[in-house]
């Protein structure tokens, strides 16, 4: 699998802030990116569960408002807004934590699409200190990648190549740009640069296997 990494993670604006949620300080982390294709096809290809493992990961359960759903390995949750085809709301279970993920589809002012997507987290403050916004940004940033690539081939990538990719030097390049990217909006969202650049290398090495950095 060859893509160029600069032009994919280049190809995403991404957005951090904090706010209240529930009733509990949150963390927002947003990635918005255009598809070239319509609002109906982008829609069915998000939730379509025959479509879904085609590029990112198998799913069960009742798809529809009210639902549970659950990818195979990973997040399960319940689908809480569901207003074809521009809106969907789920709770993100993972690890016995729960957040809250939402996509929304507009058209892009062109002949595509634009995909806004919006995942609250609970403020863990160590955590957040430690990693980062990159901690889910750059796992939704490789589902976007993902997502790109196979509307662009028109057919399901192939796991077993996308997992040799993961741990290829370009994969690994993709996943350290995305990280810091993912910095950088970070320091624009107010955090001290340092700190900010630190939490990314630590979540680079955390993507791509490596031993975390020593230092602050």
């Amino acid at each position: 699998m060859k893509i160029d990494p600069v032009a994919y993670v280049g190809a995403v604006v991404r957005e951090v802030s904090s706010r209240e949620h529930q009733g509990r300080a949150a963390r927002v982390v947003v990635a918005t990116r255009n598809y070239d294709t319509t609002i109906e096809d982008l829609w069915d290809a998000l939730t379509n569960a025959e479509r879904i493992p085609r590029w990112f990961l198998p799913v069960s359960g009742d798809l529809r408002l009210g639902g549970r759903y659950q990818f195979e390995g990973n997040a399960g949750g319940e689908i809480t807004r569901c207003e074809p085809p521009r809106l969907l709301s789920v709770t993100w279970e993972y690890g016995g934590g729960t957040s809250w993920l939402t996509v929304a589809l507009s058209d892009d002012g062109v002949a595509g699409t634009r995909l806004k997507l919006e995942h609250i987290s609970p403020l863990d403050q160590a955590m957040w200190d430690r990693f980062g916004p990159g901690a889910v940004g750059v796992g939704w940033d490789l589902g976007l990648l993902g997502l790109a690539l196979y509307l662009a081939a028109g057919a399901a990538f192939d796991r077993a190549e996308a997992m040799t990719w993961s741990t290829s030097d370009e994969g690994k390049a993709y996943m350290r740009a995305s990280s810091e990217a993912w910095g950088e909006a970070s320091i624009r969202a107010g955090t001290h640069a340092d700190a900010a650049k630190a939490a990314a290398a630590r979540t680079s090495a955390f993507y791509c296997g490596e031993p975390e950095p020593s230092g602050p």
